[in-house]
Order: C-alpha cells, then sequence, then structure tokens
C-alpha cells in the first residue's frame, strides 16, 4: 500500500504539473494563486486536473472546479483529501 504523500510533497508535485502545463517557472507559482493568474487557459487547465489525478492515482468528485477563482491551493487541499478517503478505503 503507497503511504498518502506529506503535505509539502503534494505542494510540490502540484505546482511542478502547473508549471509543466503552463509552461512557466514553478517559482511564479504560489498557494494564493489561481490557475488563471498563471495564464492557464480552461482545456489546459483541464489537463492539469487530468495529470494530477494520474499522478496521485486519485479521481476528483465533480465539484465544478472554477479555473477563474479556485486557487492552487484548493487543488492542493482537494489532492490531500482525495489521498486520504483512498487510504481509509484501502485500509
Amino acid at each position: 500500500m503507497t503511504e498518502p504523500l506529506s503535505a509539502d510533497a503534494v505542494r510540490d508535485q502540484v505546482f511542478a504539473i502547473i508549471a509543466k502545463q503552463a509552461k512557466i517557472d514553478v517559482a511564479t507559482i504560489t498557494p494564493a494563486s489561481t490557475l488563471k493568474d498563471l495564464g492557464v487557459a480552461s482545456l489546459d487547465a483541464i489537463e492539469v486536473i487530468f495529470d494530477i489525478e494520474e499522478f496521485f492515482d486519485i479521481t476528483f468528485p465533480d465539484q465544478g472546479t472554477n479555473f477563474d477563482t479556485d486557487t492552487v491551493q484548493h487543488l492542493i487541499d482537494a489532492v490531500m483529501t482525495a489521498q486520504a478517503a483512498k487510504a481509509d478505503g484501502s485500509a
């Protein structure tokens, strides 16, 4: 069984995925940034979500993510919640 990653590890990986997809320097990303702030178009934002789900082997609930207003921290929190739910389900 794979242990959930720490909050720092999740943050670093989410930042890396966003930076790769948006073709920006990871140093420009902050937890308070929105994908829109970072210049991520809506189709690219969907790809970011897919990449995050694939990397962490999770599935986000269909919660209607708002790419204009939801922050990077929101994505990190969603990953942490999904990891915890997955860990609870497989115990």
